[in-house]
């Protein structure tokens, strides 16, 4: 019997979870703190060890210390919850998924990469990673779904009116942020756990996730540069101005390795996201950059690192607008992932010309896509995607625009569709 918790949302990862587990003998689920990895592991369990370091979890822990196959020995599949506590286990799984090739025997839960050299084998073949963000627009319920990314790719979408959004409901939703707990909660009280949650990082993980001692002020400030350059494309060399104004030039080379490590710090606790730039099948006759688009994993963080409320978005647009795009990203990464797809951005160096984000398929098609809070810029996004589509040597299988104050999914005369982001699901 599943061990599914009372009041569990169905997330999207589910399908492929259970299409893994009968592919792989274990699958691990990573992910930052908080984004629903133990409950929804759980939905997909017979049994569980708990290894997080609690008073509680105690004597599991200690047991996987001295031996591993003490806590491998329940009925399967068997969650093990924090893996990375005892890095041994991936090694005994690997090796016991080995032994009987039998399917879906351990699901992994982590809410931070180990150290490698605590790990002997990768687990390729046996062990499937599967990444998992906060919750989508549509797996909270902010999403009506009527179309999808699927849709999309078939050319099988028809016009018709939709609910309007009002702008205060997007800055809400943006400052809440997808975590599962927060989903039913009022903005003031998400706030106040988004930003213990930066607390929690900056006063211990931080230091926790290697044993190394680093400085809590300066990955402060390197938070603050990514949040105020979030949806940008930012080099090191940005961030690093950020951290060392007025600092000389060896402090500059100091902070240049500070600013890599603690970069690195952070995406091994899952909290930011590279959305990489897309370059492989299009074939452009321009020069195409390739620096990445940086992100949060979830725009609430940045807003919790810079105490964004919903009321300073509405005054800024500006920055509404760069964290609306970060919203409706987060999400296209989520939609796209559980297609096997995956999200890029495009930019070409010698023009300039940008696209918000690309979704290409397994069979390399793609969909080229731009991000507007406003319906005033749809003339705008339009011209932009047909410069795009111009300049390419392999066209687009759809072009559109995601608008934030929209009441209607169209085809444009143009065949560009334009889509309200709380009506768009996978």
């Amino acid at each position: 019997m599943k061990l599914t918790k009372k009041g569990y949302k169905e997330r999207l990862i589910d399908k492929t979870i259970e299409e893994n587990l009968k592919i792989f003998g274990a699958i691990s689920i990573e992910g930052p703190k908080w984004c629903g990895k133990t409950w929804t592991a759980l939905n997909h369990s017979n049994s569980v060890a708990y290894l997080n370091n609690t008073a509680d979890n105690f004597r599991e822990k200690h047991l996987a210390e001295m031996d591993v196959n003490l806590v491998l020995n329940k009925e399967q599949p068997q969650l093990i919850d924090e893996w990375q506590e005892v890095p041994a286990i991936w090694d005994a799984i690997r090796f016991q998924c080995d032994q009987d090739k039998e399917k879906g025997k351990y699901i992994l839960t982590g809410s931070a990469t180990p150290v490698t050299t605590q790990i002997h084998h990768s687990g390729a073949g046996r062990i499937c990673k599967m990444k998992m963000y906060t919750m989508s627009l549509y797996e909270s319920g902010d999403s009506t779904g009527e179309v999808s990314l699927a849709d999309l790719f078939k050319g099988n979408v028809k016009n018709k009116l939709v609910k309007k959004v009002e702008l205060q409901t997007l800055a809400d939703l943006i400052v809440r942020g997808g975590w599962p707990e927060s989903i039913n909660l009022g903005v003031t009280a998400a706030r106040r756990i988004t930003r213990s949650y930066i607390e929690a990082v900056l006063d211990k993980d931080i230091n926790e996730i290697d044993g190394v001692k680093r400085d809590r002020n300066k990955m402060e400030m390197l938070l603050r540069s990514l949040a105020r350059n979030e949806s940008t494309i930012s080099t090191n060399s940005v961030l690093v101005k950020d951290i060392g104004d007025n600092a000389t030039e060896e402090e500059l080379n100091v902070s240049r390795n500070t600013v890599t490590d603690y970069l690195d710090v952070l995406n091994k606790l899952h909290l930011i996201e590279n959305q990489n730039s897309f370059m492989y099948n299009i074939r452009s006759r321009a020069n195409v950059g390739k620096i990445a688009k940086r992100h949060f994993t979830d725009p609430s963080l940045g807003c919790a690192v810079l105490n964004i409320t919903p009321e300073k978005l509405m005054n800024d647009l500006e920055t509404f607008g760069f964290y609306f795009e970060a919203l409706c990203e987060r999400d296209l990464r989520i939609y796209a992932e559980s297609l096997d797809a995956k999200l890029y951005h495009y930019r070409e160096n010698s023009t300039g010309l940008e696209v918000d984000a690309i979704v290409e398929i397994a069979d390399g098609e793609y969909g080229a896509i731009e991000i507007k809070l406003g319906s005033n810029q749809e003339e705008e996004a339009a011209k932009n995607l047909k410069k795009f589509y111009d300049s390419v040597d392999v066209k687009p299988k759809f072009m559109c625009i995601i608008c934030g104050l929209y009441d209607a999914i169209v085809k444009r005369p143009d065949g560009i569709y334009v889509i309200p982001i709380t009506a768009l699901k996978n």
